[in-house]
């Protein structure tokens, strides 16, 4: 049977845009809570009940007055653009003025709000003036209910019974337990992009979790990932400026002010084994990039160890006619301008953070579990401390611009750890690992194949093998029945005794920054070997200049750092002679 192309009703065209909106019970929470931050609040308070599909969003923003409330759930009724022209100006979260609508066309909506009347002559708001009023709409946002209320300034907004009219919706939805878990993945998220919000999260009336306020997303992090402490996470801000690279033009890019946020956590002791906590942010919404996630996956190249991802947050601060939001219905994916130059931005940036940076030093070394360490360490009388986790509290004061050599080489434990002293304490190093990042850095940056002297043969190799070794670009003919002759070699192991080893390892395959890692693992200086204080010294003065020096091309942590404020404390050099001597 033939059917004719006929107009869906309207009713119908409301639905499928109000379910590309409102899609589940953490869509309903990131958008209330998204108009609460575009309201000014710094407090706002989520409660839930998950079997009655209920969410209420208070918050102690600006409020609306009564016109404003009749209007607040119409179609497309915003107060944030006005035309065309300001959707390339779009400073707010929300805009497209659907969400309050999509909610009333899918659940019972009701609105109590007060506003915050500002004063003459720039004064503060009289949080006490203006009165409170309470709102119930119908399906078509349409005010139906108006009745006085007494509610502190700012704004409550009740949805109950979401997807009620829409019963196969509710079956297609996840568990409650899953839906939950995305609720507050979205609360975590609007955190971390708004750190000065005190968040309270209720569920079934009882209280579920409290994110508490603080001055960078730094202080944000360890609240929502509890294995990661503050002193595991190095954060860097800085103002990008114009810049002429040929590639790009300054134009329109600087506008207006760019900045460039970067929280990560310290490769040696802060990993993942998924990718879920590499994020960026545009304008303060967490979107999805891929090349700027890209672009964090290689600043931590060769930093990490095999399959661990890093914990990275990347916010942007672009002119916002930089940015299209209307790629996706809930504004996650996005259309940036200049993408080469931001992902460019942001390798530098991270490895900027990585270096051993005296600007981050803060002003105590919180090593709260280094007494806990010493106890070991003087228990088992050993001077070896292995290093689990955030255990090691690590705090650097290295200056490379000056060239100061800050560590001192003082004393060699078990021809395997360099122990060297410091003006904030002790540092303890493994001298395989320390010369394994030197040398691979050397290697990055001086890459060069030469002549064999005396040319090696190889005997029985795979086709892949043979292929590995002509892809890295030496020379390789073949020299009779499965034997073949190589007549050039890396620089590094081509001075080799056991070059022959060597270039039977490079043929099991592997990229460029593989194969560098491995010519530098084979190179290093191995554990067991002895060295004069003099020989110590110069790897500890290569090291410091080195990019990357917290991990070993394959992840493995370099340093392990005892603060003289430990120290202090592990001695009880605060207690009175008295006191010791129990008088």
């Amino acid at each position: 049977m033939q059917s004719g192309i006929e107009p869906l009703p309207v009713e119908v065209v409301h639905l499928i845009a109000a379910g590309e909106v409102i899609d589940s019970l953490a869509a309903v929470v990131r958008e209330l809570a998204e108009n609460a931050l575009d309201a000014g609040a710094t407090r706002i308070t989520i409660a839930l009940w998950p079997d009655q599909w209920r969410v209420r969003v208070a918050d102690n923003g600006t409020g609306m007055g009564l016109q404003d409330l009749q209007q607040a759930a119409s179609p497309h009724s915003t107060s944030k653009i006005r035309d065309r022209v300001d959707l390339w100006h779009i400073t707010s979260l929300g805009f497209r003025g659907e969400a309050l609508y999509s909610l009333a066309q899918l659940a019972e909506l009701a609105i109590a709000s007060r506003p915050i009347v500002p004063t003459a002559n720039g004064a503060a708001p009289d949080r006490l003036a203006g009165e409170g009023w309470l709102v119930t709409y119908n399906s078509l946002g349409e005010a139906v209910q108006t009745r006085p209320v007494a509610i502190a300034p700012g704004t409550i907004v009740t949805v109950d019974q979401l997807f009620a009219n829409l019963p196969a919706r509710r079956q297609g939805l996840p568990s409650f337990t899953q839906q939950l878990k995305a609720v507050q993945a979205t609360i975590h998220q609007l955190a971390l992009g708004y750190p000065h919000v005190t968040w309270h999260v209720q569920q079934n009336e009882r209280d579920w979790f409290t994110l508490f306020p603080g001055a960078t997303p730094r202080e944000i992090l360890p609240q929502v990932l509890r294995d990661v402490q503050v002193h595991d996470l190095r954060e860097l801000e800085i103002d990008v400026q114009p810049v002429e690279n040929g590639s790009l033009c300054t134009s329109d890019l600087f506008l207006g002010s760019c900045s460039l946020y970067v929280l990560l956590g310290l490769p040696d002791r802060c990993h993942r084994h998924r990718a879920d906590w590499i994020r960026v942010a545009i304008n303060g919404r967490f979107v999805h990039v891929p090349e700027l996630e890209r672009a964090i996956l290689t600043g931590f190249r060769r930093t990490l160890p095999r399959d661990r991802y890093p914990v990275c947050i990347v916010q942007l601060q672009v002119p916002p006619e930089q940015v299209d939001w209307n790629r996706h219905p809930a504004k996650s994916e996005v259309y940036l301008h200049h993408l080469k130059f931001w992902c460019e931005q942001i390798v530098a940036a991270i490895a900027q953070t990585l270096q051993l940076n005296p600007n981050t030093l803060p002003e105590s070394f919180h090593s709260r579990r280094l007494g806990q360490l010493l106890k070991t360490a003087e228990t088992a009388g050993e001077y070896a401390v292995e290093q689990s986790g955030s255990e090691a509290e690590t705090e650097e004061v290295i200056n490379h611009a000056s060239g100061l050599k800050s560590l001192k080489a003082i004393a060699q434990v078990h021809q395997t750890y360099i122990l060297a002293e410091h003006a904030e304490g002790i540092w303890l190093l493994e001298q395989h690992i320390v010369h394994e990042r030197v040398l691979y850095e050397q290697l990055v940056d001086r890459w060069q194949i030469v002549p064999l002297s005396t040319p090696i043969i190889l005997n029985q190799l795979t086709p892949a093998q043979l292929e590995q070794l002509q892809r890295l670009g030496l020379e390789v003919e073949a020299f009779g029945q499965q034997t073949w002759v190589v007549r050039s070699a890396p620089d590094m192991v081509a001075a080799r005794q056991d070059c022959a080893d060597a270039l039977l390892e490079l043929s099991l395959g592997g990229d460029l920054p593989t194969v560098q890692a491995a010519i530098a693992c084979r190179s290093a200086i191995r554990n067991g070997t002895p060295l004069t204080l003099s020989e110590m010294q110069t790897l500890l003065d290569q090291w410091q200049q080195t990019r990357n020096p917290r991990t070993c091309p394959h992840g493995r942590p370099i340093c392990l750092t005892l603060s003289e404020s430990s120290l202090s404390r592990f001695f009880r050099r605060h207690w009175m002679i008295g006191k010791s001597h129990g008088l």
